[in-house]
C-alpha cells in the first residue's frame, strides 16, 4: 500500500472499484473496471494491465474521473453508454441513450449476410439491413464487403441520431442510410437484393428482461415485438419478399427459444430451404431462408 498522502496506485483503484461493480451485481466487475480506467487513461485495456504490473500510481484528479465513472456503472448504466462507444467486430460503434447496444451474439447474424454476399456472382451485390439501429450489421457489410452495396432503414429518431454518426464516421461509401418505416422501406430495390437482414424487437411484450441494463436502459421499441415477439419478424417476411431476387437470402436474429415460430412464419410465407443457425454459445440465434 502507498503512504496516506502519496498518489493512489492504479491496482488500488482497480480493486476498490471491482469490489464496488461486484456489489452491485456487474456481471464482469475487474473487465468493467480495467474498460472504465482504459476510457479515462485514453488507453487500452491491456495498457491498463501493463499499468498494473508495473505498479503505476495515478494523478489524484485522474483517480477520481475513473472513481465517478465506477459509481455511474454501479448504478447498472450500461458501460457503453459511459464510455459512448461499443465494438462490433472491427468497428467502434458510437451509441448512447436511445439506440440499441449491439451485443457480441449479434456478429454471427452479421457473418451470415457477409456470407451471402461474397458468394454471390454478381460484382455488386446488394444488401438491405431493416431497423439497423446503431448500423452495426449495415457497416459491417459494407466495410467487409467492399464491392457490395449496402442499404440500411431506421424509423426511430432517437436511434437514427446515433446511425447517422455512425455512417458519417465510417465513411463507407457504398452504404446508404434511410430514414423510413421497415415496410415500406426502398421500394427502388424491389426483386434485387441479395440479402436482407435484421436485428428486429424479439421480446414478448410480457417477458421483461431481467438484466437492468437492458430493462432500464434499452429503448422499449429495439426490444419488445408484440405478444410473442414476433410482430416484426411477420413483417420482415413479407417485405423480404418483396426486396430479395430469386434465390436472395433472409437473416433474422432472435431469441434461442424463437427458431421453430420463425421457421414456420417463413415457410408459410413461401420461402425455402428454411434453417436455424447457433451462435458461438450454441444457443439458436438466427434463422435464414431462400426466396423461391
Amino acid at each position: 500500500m502507498a503512504p496516506p498522502d502519496s498518489p493512489p496506485l492504479l491496482a488500488d483503484v482497480l480493486r476498490r472499484a471491482a469490489g464496488s461493480l461486484a456489489r452491485a451485481g456487474v456481471p464482469d466487475p475487474q473487465v468493467d473496471a480495467e474498460l472504465l480506467a482504459a476510457h479515462v487513461l485514453g488507453t487500452g485495456r491491456g495498457g491498463v494491465q501493463a499499468a498494473i504490473v508495473r505498479g503505476d500510481t495515478l494523478d489524484p484528479a485522474v483517480a477520481e474521473a475513473v472513481e465517478s465513472l465506477v459509481a455511474r456503472r454501479a448504478t447498472r448504466e450500461p458501460l457503453q453508454h459511459i464510455t459512448g462507444v461499443a465494438p462490433f467486430r472491427h468497428l467502434e460503434l458510437r451509441v448512447g441513450p436511445g439506440v440499441f447496444v449491439p451485443r457480441p451474439e449479434t456478429e454471427i447474424v452479421a457473418q451470415l449476410a457477409i456470407d451471402v454476399l461474397r458468394a454471390e456472382a454478381s460484382p455488386s451485390p446488394v444488401a438491405v439491413d431493416l431497423g439497423t439501429g446503431s448500423g452495426a450489421i449495415a457497416l459491417a457489410l459494407a466495410t467487409e464487403v467492399p464491392h457490395a452495396n449496402v442499404f440500411a432503414a431506421e424509423n426511430s429518431v432517437a436511434a437514427f441520431i446515433w446511425t447517422k454518426e455512425n455512417f458519417a464516421h465510417t465513411g463507407a461509401p457504398n452504404a446508404t442510410l434511410a430514414f423510413v418505416d421497415l415496410e415500406h422501406a426502398f421500394p427502388e430495390l424491389d426483386g434485387m437484393v441479395s440479402v436482407v437482414v435484421s436485428n428486429p424487437p424479439y421480446v414478448p411484450d410480457a417477458a421483461i428482461p431481467r438484466n437492468p441494463e437492458v430493462r432500464l436502459f434499452d429503448p422499449p421499441v429495439a426490444l419488445y415485438g408484440g405478444e410473442d415477439g414476433l410482430d416484426v419478424v411477420r413483417v420482415l417476411s413479407r417485405v423480404g419478399l418483396r426486396l430479395a431476387h430469386p434465390g436472395g437470402t433472409i437473416v433474422i436474429e432472435h431469441g434461442e427459444w424463437q427458431g421453430d415460430a420463425i421457421r414456420s412464419i417463413l415457410s408459410a410465407d413461401g420461402w425455402r430451404a428454411v434453417a436455424t443457425h447457433p451462435d458461438l454459445t450454441m444457443r439458436d440465434r438466427a434463422t435464414t431462408a431462400l426466396r423461391p
